[in-house]
């Protein structure tokens, strides 16, 4: 089988950041890198599962909320895939993530989704998680001005 471009990212390269993973017609994936790979410092269940909550209806209630495709966890436990239409320039899917990450940082009302008629595993839920994994994830951000391609990591 070929290999698939995210298993070509040299991930001994990759820090805690946003990256532009790959580019389908009008459609660019961007990882949202919360942990560093292979550092141990995974997250959790209940952190992934509450962040993506969060995320998820912050990113789609936002001002972008019409070019997000999707929003969801990487197997791998270190961040989350964001697909946008590339009619949204890459400077400005930064400004609305760290956005949407200072509003899950200071978000103290109700989890989004959190009955049992609204998800799967409504119990496993937490604002406070969530909270926690937004400001630090948005803390690492905060000196970061624009998005690197995967292919410049590869060359480093």
């Amino acid at each position: 089988m070929e290999k698939i471009k995210s298993f070509t990212v040299d991930h001994t390269k990759l820090e805690r950041g946003i990256y532009i993973s790959r580019i389908n017609g009008d459609i660019i994936t961007y990882d949202l890198r919360m942990r560093k790979p292979n550092s141990g410092a995974l997250l959790n269940n209940a952190e992934i599962h509450s962040t993506e909550h969060i995320l998820a209806t912050l990113l789609r209630n936002g001002a972008i909320r019409d070019d997000v495709i999707y929003f969801g966890p990487m197997g791998c436990q270190t961040g989350f895939y964001l697909l946008v239409r590339d009619s949204v320039p890459p400077e400005r899917v930064l400004g609305e993530v760290k956005k949407a990450l200072a509003d899950a940082s200071e978000y103290s009302g109700e989890m989004p989704g959190a009955s049992e008629k609204e998800c799967g595993n409504y119990i496993n839920l937490s604002v406070e998680s969530a909270a926690a994994v937004c400001a630090e994830y948005l803390g690492a951000l905060r000196s970061v001005n624009g998005i690197i391609d995967y292919d410049a990591v590869n060359a480093l």
